[in-house]
């Protein structure tokens, strides 16, 4: 550096050229190390000195070539600089300086110095470019121009073909975004660190994916985690995502606009808006004076727009958060709402007082309200006078405040509560009133359902209509005073049940999607742990039924907090109360099974890595087994059994870990082949250390034909005492004794005899949770008792005696009953039932009909108890025929038919035929019933039909009697996918079976619903047709099923579905059905009919992807990126053996004429043939092109679980993605791979994944790089001459620099 300095201080030019030469000699022999010199020298270098300028690059140009590539990218970095801060007016005086610097620039760009891989020249270069511009001299400009489109290839490589036309599905069960759909918060474009020229499209905003989440329901969630954002965290205002909330607004004015009713949906759409504003402006990720200045100003140009179509819903939306925050933040906060009040409202004469007799009369008096809030802020002074044009509606309305008329209408009462916030007098006041106009007193009561049960006497819940014009301060005070209203209910331990009405209208305040993460927290952290400590048990029973039975959607983090808190109770003494731990254990099976199949895994992960919960009971072997059955579900859908990696951690092994420890117990073998593979092997292995410890112990377990000679010699011992000795109840009572009661019971029933009171005392004094296990060895003895019967009398009889256990004397419940035998451990090749039973049943019933088919005993028996007797289906039909509506929250007299129902089947949970002495109170019921309760059950009894050996008549006749009943579930479509996907194995082949399912299942919920709703109408006529109708689908019925989802992704209509173009009849609440958007409701809509066809799925499959990957006339080529997104959501939601025929596409494709000719000399790089987009538009795509593109869009859409297989496909068969052959790339595509064309077209396929690799499946990505170079070897042996050694070599050099590093030089060097 010493010697640099001297030289730059030098003035005559003789002596600057000594010292250069002078440099030049030490560097060549020895005495100055290259690189230090070369890079010294060039940061001194200084454009006015012409001769140091010229000299310093003639010597980095002579000796660069000593440097390592190290070092020649820092000089190149220095030279760029330095180019850079020469003014273009210098570029002519200078030129003799500029023609150096830019020489030695080309010297080091040209590939045949190979000083320095081009693809870090190139980032060097770009990270210098300000809007994809650089600022050079025109040669050299040209030169870098050429040089860096030589890297367009590589970036085309890299990215997914029209990732920017791109659209996720919002559903409930997004919990894990994958990194592919994340954006940068400040600038709202795609994270790429801009090393390569990608498309213009991939730097822009994408505006378009953040519109389309935002106005998607239940988004909220996605937009924080697409922007980056943390929930709790304060975060610096970022102004571009600020716009986009404001965009918001204005299109929901926009969409106003275009209804020229006023609607529900459009009320529905604005509280969406509502709902958004709110949730973002208390996370603080949006200011709120921000937000009405900016809508100030957008006004002033749409004024007339906002006028006529939304002005009362704006003030509205603002008013939500006003009511709530104006007593916290200052005045000057909330002055823009004046000035845009006064824009909004600029009539010259009073607009007329609305009459409060509807929703929207009550938002017209929102503007009034903000005034009237802001003004009691201003303590006194006026911060604002009412316009002109609400000049009547504020007389009013001081009027109402004044009168502190509390008696008249609702409507009145919601206003006060709205504009009265400031008020704590005024607003405790209404909604007090509010509250206490459900609550009731102890003056009045009304009969309930149960004995001696009475509740206070309201019966008629809030409306939608009231609750939906409350704002949200006003909706979250009334939760509020409720949950309060109830624990100290509970603690006073009145006799008097709560009101039907209070219970109703609590129901509906939890389901705000404003409030509803708050309500629910309530409910679950605070409400249930004080009812519980303060062992109201008749209040616990009534939340555990609102959770049931109203609650449509709890998070999952909830939903297993709720669990452990249900586990804790049924271990409590407390709750071995008959009815209460019967609730306990049907609300936990429903919460179990309500798990969604993407929420499951990260919460539990999350749980036991805190080691706070467990949602393992440690008592009921029914609920262990159908959260086995659970996580079973989960794992397959979601893919993550499709790789070793995902299920082999703790979070699934230590859940079956803990759950046999609490309750050992084995799975017969159909079910456990239907099992994921790793639990498989789980209890496999579980069952043969069981077997060795057995063996070494010298023990084995009790089978059913020692349990029934145990209950023999049982009966023997105590038989005589059953009818009057009382020293039964010491022995039975005891929890140390054999669970043997309910056999014995059997026994002298069998025998035509009658337990005397004794048998009450016994079952009274054993407690519930005991009674539990002698259900389950009931349910084995029952059905050893069957198949050994000899005929005749004896097994009209069991079947008589049966049905006098469950009806008559009320000893056993039949859901629980038919649970515990449903999830039995038979196998069914152990337990067939004899030909001379199903002779009986024939001449007894009507539903078996072909006497080739076996069925299990325990099915039998399920079967008998379900459809034989009349008790069980009257109750239903009478249920489906009274109740003619399921949504529950459009009914005001849900009480009547609920008590008529009861009435005419009242339940008994106390063992009452048995002649108990006292009639024992139980708890009120307000939604439950016998044919509700059964639905859970109902769902696992035909899951465990299709495990067993082909008998679909035994199924299809539980379904022709009992599928009504799905009328009434709450998650019918969502069932229904998960049964089609899960079984889709056991399925092919049984197209009659799966048709009644579907038609059975279907057709109980679309009668009050418009056309179309679920399934289409070609599907529903094949529903409707005999049955040995055949039908084959064409490519037109593919085309209008991708089709119809892709408009409802598009459609960008919140509350209403898209079908072909056009509105269904009425649009849909989506607070209250299982979807949260018309998108996720059409996605699942569509996998279900894909699913349901009378064909195999590896011909479905193909059907569908046919629809973008050939062409037809009449389809508008703009939209064909829509449709490809639809056909890859349809895809990766459906089984393996649906998309696993991309794959062989994709081999065949590589074997096509296309693939395997030779590289004309010369020719430029084939993007013709390795990228699609804008190809659709100019006629111009080919078939290869079209493949790249769907492979690309259905694995951005894939679960890791499912794109972990691109890795093995990569390493076992080219990238073809995910399908379970492991060595599919290595031992089938990596053979067919010999050209050029071949191994680039494997690079545009995989290459777009790396960075989800390296984010989440960091051994995929190592795999996968290997059997690239693998794949590169064996072309570079076959190809006489590779053609784009530059484009190959920048590809693996982009891998290696960003995402592998040296992690596989040494393999790669192999």
């Amino acid at each position: 550096q010493a010697l640099i300095k001297f030289i730059h201080k030098q003035q005559h030019s003789r002596r600057i050229t000594f010292m250069f030469d002078f440099m030049e000699t030490c560097i060549k022999d020895g005495f100055l190390p290259p690189r230090l010199s070369c890079v010294n020298i060039g940061m001194s270098s200084c454009i006015p000195r012409r001769i140091q300028w010229c000299r310093t690059y003639d010597v980095i140009r002579k000796f660069v070539h000593l440097v390592d590539y190290k070092g020649c990218r820092n000089i190149l970095h220095n030279m760029i600089l330095k180019m850079s801060q020469i003014p273009q007016s210098a570029w002519i005086d200078a030129k003799e300086q500029v023609t150096a610097i830019c020489g030695t620039i080309e010297h080091l760009l040209d590939p045949e110095s190979c000083l320095l891989p081009g693809y870090l020249a190139v980032n060097e270069i770009r990270q210098n470019m300000q809007d994809e511009q650089l600022e050079a001299p025109w040669p050299l400009l040209v030169k870098l121009s050429e040089f860096i489109d030589r890297f367009r290839a590589t970036a085309t490589m890299v990215s997914t073909t029209a990732r920017w036309m791109l659209l996720p599905v919002v559903d409930h069960a997004f919990y894990q975004l994958p990194s592919t759909w994340k954006l940068e918060p400040e600038t709202l474009r795609f994270p790429l660190k801009r090393q390569l020229p990608y498309s213009p499209e991939m730097y822009q905003r994408q505006t378009r994916l953040l519109n389309y989440i935002l106005e998607q329901l239940y988004s909220r969630d996605m937009v924080l985690q697409v922007l980056g954002l943390q929930k709790h965290q304060k975060q610096r205002l970022c102004i571009i995502w600020f716009k986009k909330l404001i965009d918001l607004v204005f299109a929901t004015i926009r969409k106003s606009s275009e209804i020229k009713e006023k609607t529900e949906g459009q009320h529905l759409m604005w509280q969406h808006l509502s709902s958004q504003v709110i949730y973002f402006l208390l996370y603080q990720q949006a200011s709120f004076p921000h937000i009405v200045e900016t809508v100030y100003l957008k006004s002033e140009a749409l004024r007339e727009e906002c006028i006529s179509h939304g002005r009362d819903y704006l003030m509205w939306v603002l008013l939500q958060f006003i009511s709530g925050s104006v007593q916290k933040n200052p005045l000057s906060d909330f002055v823009p709402v004046i000035k845009l009040i006064h824009l909004l409202y600029p009539e010259k004469q009073p607009l007329k007082v609305p009459e409060l007799t509807s929703q929207q009369s009550t938002i017209a008096f929102s503007a009034v309200c903000n005034l009237v809030l802001l003004n009691r802020k201003s303590q006194g002074k006026p911060a604002a006078d009412a316009t002109h044009a609400l000049h009547w509606q504020h007389e009013f309305l001081m009027k109402l405040l004044q009168s502190k008329n509390l008696k008249s209408k609702d409507s009145h009462i919601a206003l006060i509560g709205n504009a009265c916030s400031t008020s704590t007098e005024l607003f405790n006041m209404a909604v007090g009133t509010l509250v206490e106009g459900v609550f009731g007193d102890a003056s009045s009561t009304t009969p309930m359902p149960g004995t001696n049960c009475v509740a206070f006497n309201k019966t008629t819940p809030h409306s939608m209509e009231l609750l939906d014009t409350l704002t949200f301060h006003t909706k979250m005070s009334m939760l509020h005073m409720i949950s309060q209203k109830i624990q100290k209910f509970a603690q006073a331990n009145a006799s008097v049940a709560l009101a039907p009405a209070l219970v109703e209208t609590y129901s509906r305040l939890l389901i705000y999607s404003e409030i509803e993460t708050l309500g629910i927290k309530i409910l679950v952290s605070q409400v249930v742990p004080k009812v519980y400590d303060s062992r109201a048990w008749g209040i616990l029973n009534t939340l555990l039924e609102l959770v049931s039975y109203r609650m449509h959607y709890i998070q999952p983090s909830y939903r297993i907090q709720l669990l452990t808190h249900l586990h804790k109770l049924c271990n409590s003494p407390h709750a071995n109360h008959g009815q209460l731990h019967f609730r306990l254990e049907s609300t936990a099976l429903k919460l179990i099974m309500g798990f969604d199949n993407f929420g499951i895994k990260p919460q539990l992960v999350r749980m036991f890595n805190e080691q706070k919960q467990s949602i393992v009971s440690q008592k009921s072997e029914e609920l262990n087994r159908v959260l086995v059955l659970t996580l079973a579900r989960s794992i397959h859908i979601t893919g993550w059994c499709l790789y070793a990696e995902s299920i082999s951690g703790s979070w699934c092994i230590d859940i079956l870990k803990a759950l046999m420890a609490a309750t050992p117990h084995k799975w017969p073998q159909q079910t456990l082949a239907c099992f994921p593979q790793s639990i498989q092997d789980y209890f496999n292995h579980y069952f043969f250390a069981s077997f060795l410890l057995r063996c070494f112990n010298n023990f084995e377990t009790v089978n059913k034909k020692q349990l029934k000679a145990n209950v023999e010699q049982e009966y023997v011992k105590w038989g005589p005492l059953l009818a009057s000795d009382a020293d039964i109840l010491n022995h039975f009572s005891q929890p140390s004794s054999h669970s043997y009661y309910l056999c014995l019971i059997w026994k002298v029933l069998f025998e035509d005899k009658k337990p005397s009171n004794t048998a009450y005392k016994v079952l009274e004094r054993m407690g519930s949770s005991q009674l539990s296990q002698h259900v389950r060895t009931f349910s084995d003895f029952l059905v050893y008792e069957f198949s050994v019967l000899e005929g005749g009398s004896d097994v009209k009889t069991c079947t008589n005696v049966l049905q006098d256990m469950v009806w008559k004397y009320n000893i056993v419940f039949l859901d629980r009953l038919i649970l515990c035998l449903a999830l039995r451990s038979s196998e069914a090749k152990d337990v067939q039932v004899r030909l001379w039973v199903y002779q009986i049943c024939r001449a007894c019933t009507r539903y078996f009909r072909n006497h080739n088919h076996k069925f299990t005993v325990a099915f039998f028996i399920i079967q008998y108890l379900l459809i034989k007797p009349d008790d069980f289906l009257n109750r239903v039909r009478s249920f489906v025929h009274d109740i003619d509506t399921v949504d529950h929250w459009m009914q005001p007299d849900w009480h009547s038919k609920h008590m008529s129902y009861h009435q005419k089947y009242p339940e008994h949970y106390y063992f009452e035929g048995l002649g108990n002495p006292l009639s024992r109170p139980t708890y009120s019921t307000y939604f439950s019933n016998i044919t509700l309760r059964f639905l859970p059950v109902l769902d696992i009894v035909i899951h465990r039909c299709l495990e067993l050996p082909p008998s679909s008549k035994s199924l299809e006749t539980l379904l022709e009697h009992l599928g009504l009943l799905y009328k009434f579930h709450d998650q019918p479509v969502t069932y229904l996918f998960n049964t089609l996907h899960y079984y889709e194995s056991k399925l092919r082949g049984r197209h009659l079976l799966k048709k009644k399912l579907v038609s059975t299942i279907i057709g109980a919920i679309t009668k009050s619903k418009p056309p179309g709703w679920i399934l289409s109408e070609t599907m529903m006529n094949y529903l409707l047709e005999p049955t040995e109708h055949e039908w084959t689908p064409d490519s037109s019925y593919y085309c209008a099923l991708v089709q119809r989802l892709a408009d409802n992704i598009l459609c960008y209509i919140i509350l209403t579905l898209v079908w072909k173009g056009t509105l269904c009849v009425a649009p849909r609440d989506w607070r209250f059905n299982e979807f949260p958007n018309a998108s996720a409701h059409a996605l699942h809509v569509t996998c279900v009919e894909a699913l349901a066809l009378p064909i195999p799925g590896e011909q479905v499959g193909p059907a569908l992807m046919d629809v973008v990957l050939t062409t037809k006339p009449g389809i508008e080529r703009e939209y064909m990126f829509s449709r490809m997104n639809a056909v890859a959501l349809a895809l990766t939601a459906l089984p393996e053996i649906y998309w696993k025929p991309l794959h062989q596409n994709i081999l065949k494709m590589l074997c096509s004429a296309t693939l395997t000719s030779d590289i004309e000399p010369g020719s430029s790089y084939p993007y013709h043939i390795l990228s699609y987009s804008n190809q659709q538009l100019s006629y111009t795509d080919m078939p290869c092109t079209r493949l790249l593109a769907l492979a690309h869009v259905v694995w951005h859409h894939m679960s890791i679980g499912q794109l972990s297989l691109v890795s093995q496909y990569v390493r076992a068969a080219l990238i073809c993605i995910l399908s379970l052959h492991s060595m599919f790339l290595k031992e089938e595509a990596k053979p067919l791979i010999k050209t050029e064309l071949q191994l680039l077209y494997i690079f545009h396929l995989i290459g777009p994944y790396f960075p989800r690799f390296q984010l989440e499946r960091t051994r995929c990505m190592m795999d996968v790089t290997q059997v690239l170079y693998d794949i590169l070897l064996r072309v570079s042996k076959h190809a006489p001459e590779i053609h784009f050694a530059d484009e190959i070599a920048d590809f693996l050099y982009h891998v290696k620099y960003v995402h592998i590093g040296t992690a596989i030089n040494d393999r790669v060097e192999e």
